[in-house]
């Protein structure tokens, strides 16, 4: 009589032990984003977070606080990545696509938490996600308080892997930030992107690879002979000290009139959501410098100018709208943050679009 054959958890691709080690391998990093208004909770099945704090040296508390969520992901960055075997950039994409919607509403961002879909659970691998996740957060100045990490190999091939991010924020109810004090005469700050950020990598990659016929480690004479995934994998500008900091500063006049996020759709595709209906956003496109990769994919396409606005950010990563009277004001406090601020348009009347010149 023949034996039984038991079948395993780890036979049909799934490693509890890996998951194990990988979880006491990334408990430094998460710690690492956690300040007094994390709760400890050892063994939790969810993360505790204190709105409000009482203690003296770290005394933060809310008169009337709203919540604010967001959720993103990488998009196909995250097929460069692969391609490269790097997962320590990929990580502060994931936060920044997040927080830096966030605080287009003037939030503070409190907490992050991640989502990672692997083929194999390779401690090592999933510990330098987790550790760029986690340096994402400390940009953001916010806590990495829980996550999910899910093996399944019938879904995903060999190296293939998927992230997604959830952060929580909060502001006053009286100081959100809508676009609903926009008006004609306003000022328009861009500050600098890192690079491309996290929007348009479908394009991308088919100028490189499909068009051009580049392989990842190309080095590019027109980016400064730079490898090519090394380019593409620049990670996003994260925003959040710079701008909460510049709003902590103005807590009774609102001086800050709106802002945006430039991800897909660009400056032509996001400024308009916050654009009243009889407002447009006049672009001087000669005001900052476009970086040297959105100049090599138009060449490299060709792809038309408009197109390039339409789906890049062309160099600015984020959009301030601003009174008049405190706009260089706001432009030297950013720059003193750290951030490369231009003047780069009114606000005019008009239809709620974006004309460039």
């Amino acid at each position: 009589m023949n034996e039984k054959e038991f079948l395993s958890y780890e036979a049909s691709g799934v490693n509890i032990d890996a998951n194990d080690r990988m979880v006491e391998r990334i408990s430094r990093s998460v710690a690492s984003t956690h300040g007094p208004r994390v709760i400890g909770l050892e063994n939790g099945f969810a993360g505790l977070f204190r709105l409000d704090y009482d203690e003296k040296l770290f005394k933060r508390n809310y008169r009337s606080p709203v919540l604010v969520a967001c959720t993103d992901g990488v998009g196909t960055k995250i097929l460069i990545a692969q391609q490269m075997g790097r997962y320590d950039t990929v990580g502060i994409d994931l936060v920044a696509m997040s927080v830096n919607d966030m605080i287009v509403q003037g939030a503070e961002p409190l907490f992050f938490l991640d989502y990672l879909a692997v083929n194999k659970l390779e401690p090592e691998v999933i510990a330098q996600m987790v550790e760029s996740v986690a340096a994402g957060c400390r940009m953001a100045d916010c806590a990495l308080i829980g996550g999910e990490t899910a093996e399944m190999p019938d879904l995903y091939s060999k190296d293939e892997y998927d992230m997604a991010g959830f952060a929580v924020g909060v502001v006053e109810r009286d100081r959100i930030i809508t676009g609903k004090l926009v008006q004609k005469g306003d000022i328009i700050l861009g500050l600098a992107s890192s690079g491309i950020h996290s929007n348009g990598f479908s394009l991308v990659r088919n100028i490189c690879f499909k068009k051009q016929k580049l392989k990842i480690t190309d080095k590019i004479a027109e980016l400064a002979n730079r490898q090519l995934g090394e380019v593409l994998l620049e990670p996003t500008r994260i925003y959040v000290k710079s701008i909460v900091k510049l709003l902590g500063g103005y807590k009774v006049k609102k001086v800050v009139h709106g802002m945006a996020h430039i991800t897909g759709g660009g400056l032509v595709g996001n400024i308009p959501r916050i654009l009243p209906a009889d407002c447009n956003a006049v672009l001087n496109t000669n005001a900052w410098p476009v970086p040297e990769i959105f100049q090599y994919l138009q060449q490299a396409g060709p792809v038309e100018n408009e197109e390039m606005f339409r789906v890049f950010n062309m160099g600015i990563g984020f959009v301030l709208i601003v009174a008049p009277d405190f706009a260089d004001a706001i432009s030297a406090k950013l720059t003193r943050y750290g951030e490369r601020v231009y003047r780069i348009g009114t606000v005019t009347a008009g239809t709620k679009k974006v004309i460039l010149k």
